[in-house]
């Protein structure tokens, strides 16, 4: 059985830094997007990573801001987000799809597996 387990929300500031992890059990190769939802909005997409982590994707808000990367050995994947905003501000979710993957998506169609979710809270 595939669980999915997020940790490293919390309270920022605007300006500050957090990194969430997305720690996968049950599944040896899969993609696996960053997705959130602010109260009133509809989910949106945010990052995601290919399985042989050749491929990644960002939604045009957070690039060059946001980082999602891989360890393979601890199968876990990581969303570094640096330079919050209160934007941010919303219930982040890792999803895998669970199968080898060249090229991912953050679409929620082709994800299988969702974690529980993590707070963010970007305010002064």
């Amino acid at each position: 059985q595939v669980h999915l387990v997020e940790s490293g929300g919390g309270l920022v500031q605007p300006g500050g830094s957090l990194r969430l992890s997305c720690e996968v059990s049950g599944l040896d190769y899969h993609g696996l997007g960053w997705f959130r939802q602010a109260p009133g909005k509809e989910r949106e997409g945010v990052a995601c990573i290919s399985t042989n982590e050749a491929n990644t994707y960002y939604e045009e808000s957070v690039k060059g801001r946001f980082t999602i990367s891989r360890d393979t050995a601890k199968n876990t994947v990581y969303l570094q987000m640096n330079n919050l905003k209160p934007e941010d501000t919303a219930v982040y979710y890792c999803a895998t799809e669970n199968q080898y993957i060249q090229f991912c998506a953050i679409v929620d169609g082709p994800y299988d597996t969702w974690g529980q979710g993590t707070q963010v809270t970007v305010s002064s």
